[in-house]
């Protein structure tokens, strides 16, 4: 029998509590031995709990316990779960966690911890929830070259920005909808700023070119400036804007980045709605594949810690191969990266076309009936050859007393 401890019995930690007994059968089965949880640490009591007697509040009982095999970490945050996770594996104890925060920042040195002590430090829940992506990456894909990954990342962002899509909702209408369903926090800088997607997206660049990725180095651009202005413009266009992380790998070179992105129809991505991700892999052998699931939620990730749990099971007596070196991977400058640009400015077309076409060249014109302004698209260039258009086009909007660029959304289009 191996016997387990979860560290943290909030909404993901109760869920692999749930998991670990509704499917004890199927577990036992794929571990090859029974799972039992012995420990759950938290400050907090929970008396009418399934796991009331299991109850304790000083790590030091788990650290020390050498029956205890395997340790789930889903508190959250850095602190205490980096310091508890590093003695755990110190202790040879297996690791599986759901914590973003935490294998962005410490997961190189974890997975070295890990090694030096024949033991695995696991977070396939980490990135996607419940939708199986960290696993694929180092065994179903392994004879791949990855060549770019590209996702919806955050369930959040997805749902404010699929009601302003949908619904025609404001910005904060929608957040505030968002906060009352209980998918954002009442803090919801991490969400909507896009420093969750920039931390799982590294994660990600990680995993496929195995080496440590700083998330601190992707560009990283919330949706707080989007407008239901800019989904009345993409519905005429017949395109949606979606939250993307992505990462694109060639030669040795990074080009990775989070910001808001114009798609069209015809990419996989935009019928990805809700609270729903979606993640796409492009290989050099087997070109694209798409997975897609429920980013979050309690019983979908504590399934793919479940799924840690009984990985750990299966190799309790070495490590796998599982994560990426403490060599350092540059990530390229975002004035590399290239899009077509969608624009909105103020005032007619018909009085700023000279200048328009002047400074950004070719362009197709989008109008919306009783506005004041117009947008254009533009053709396909560097991010450092916007910037640089952008500054000589309000030069020139600022030379002529009227207001220049209102909004800027990249496109793949």
């Amino acid at each position: 029998m191996i016997k387990i401890a979860i560290m943290g019995y909030g909404t993901i930690g109760s869920g692999v509590a749930e998991v670990l007994e509704q499917n004890r059968d199927v577990i036992a089965k794929q571990a090859g031995q029974e799972v039992e949880l012995k420990y759950v640490l938290d400050l907090r009591e929970f008396p009418d709990s399934p796991v009331a007697d299991r109850i304790v509040h000083d790590f030091k009982v788990i650290e020390q316990d050498e029956e205890i095999n395997i340790v789930v970490e889903t508190m959250g945050g850095l602190n205490p779960a980096y310091p508890f996770v590093k003695a755990c594996l110190l202790a040879g104890k297996h690791v599986a966690t759901s914590n973003k925060a935490l294998v962005a920042a410490y997961g190189t040195e974890l997975l070295a911890v890990a090694r030096e002590k024949g033991v695995n430090f696991l977070f396939e829940a980490s990135v996607g929830g419940g939708i199986p992506i960290i696993r694929p990456l180092y065994r179903c894909l392994m004879g791949e070259r990855i060549e770019e990954i590209t996702g919806i990342l955050n369930g959040t962002t997805n749902f404010i920005l699929a009601k302003m899509d949908k619904e025609g909702e404001s910005f904060e209408n929608a957040l505030k909808e968002a906060q009352n369903l209980g998918y954002a926090e009442r803090n919801p800088e991490a969400d909507v700023e896009g420093h969750d997607t920039c931390r799982k997206i590294a994660i990600l660049t990680a995993m496929a070119t195995g080496r440590e990725v700083n998330f601190e180095d992707i560009y990283t651009e919330g949706i707080t400036r989007i407008t239901d202005i800019d989904f009345k413009y993409a519905e005429k266009m017949g395109t949606s804007v979606k939250l993307f992380g992505s990462s694109r790998m060639a030669g040795g070179k990074v080009n990775a980045f989070v910001a808001p992105v114009m798609i069209q129809k015809n990419n996989p991505l935009y019928s990805v709605n809700d609270v729903f991700n979606g993640i796409m892999v492009k290989g050099n052998m087997l070109g694209t594949s798409m997975f897609y699931g429920s980013g979050a939620g309690k019983l979908p990730t504590a399934s793919a810690v479940v799924a840690d749990i009984i990985e750990a099971a299966q190799n309790l007596e070495r490590s796998l191969a599982v994560g990426w070196s403490s060599e350092k991977q540059a990530i390229e400058s975002m004035d590399l990266a290239r899009f077509r640009y969608f624009v909105r400015v103020a005032g007619s077309y018909r009085n700023k076309e000279e200048d328009i076409k002047r400074i950004f060249g070719k362009v197709e014109v989008v109008e919306l009936y009783g506005m004041d302004e117009f947008a254009v698209l533009t053709a396909e260039m560097s991010e450092g050859e916007f910037k640089a258009a952008a500054v000589a086009y309000d030069s020139a909007e600022q030379a002529r007393s009227d207001y220049g660029i209102k909004q800027m959304i990249r496109a793949m289009i």
